[in-house]
């Protein structure tokens, strides 16, 4: 009986060792979907938090070196001045992801009134941790008007 315990106890510590972090070596090119699945946790966590106007928390998913640059008060004039957008969302979809130099790039489609902003989410990793560099906006889709 102690063999089988023993045997179990070292599948399991094997099994462990043996799947490494979605971020622990970042590989350029596409996304993993592993990390697919991490990064649109992320940003949808910072993008709720905006629509709630929780600046508190959506701050708390800015990288360090952002939050060691810009104060949540800062941050909270920064959104509310340039991505309103975001704030007042009504939707938004993942697109492409992917990481050339250890960034990582996620682009967004939010959905904002009658436009679509397509903005690209730049994220770093620090150890393990994900964090939100900066977003830009880099087309805003219009309705076709007859």
């Amino acid at each position: 009986m102690r063999r089988i315990f023993a045997l179990f106890v070292i599948a399991v510590t094997l099994t462990g060792c043996a799947q490494k972090p979605a971020f622990e070596e970042l590989a350029d090119g596409p996304c993993t979907s592993a990390q697919n699945k991490l990064i649109e946790e992320h940003i949808s966590g910072q993008i709720d938090a905006l629509a709630k106007k929780d600046w508190e928390t959506a701050y708390s998913f800015a990288s360090a070196d952002f939050q060691a640059a810009v104060g949540v008060e800062e941050f909270a004039f920064i959104i509310g001045a340039q991505y309103a957008m975001l704030v007042e969302n009504q939707g938004y979809k993942f697109d492409s992801c992917a990481i050339a130099n250890s960034a990582i790039k996620q682009e967004v489609s939010v959905t904002s009134g009658d436009e679509v902003f397509n903005l690209i989410y730049r994220l770093s990793v620090n150890e393990t941790k994900l964090g939100v560099e900066s977003a830009e906006v880099s087309k805003v889709d219009m309705p076709l008007t007859i």
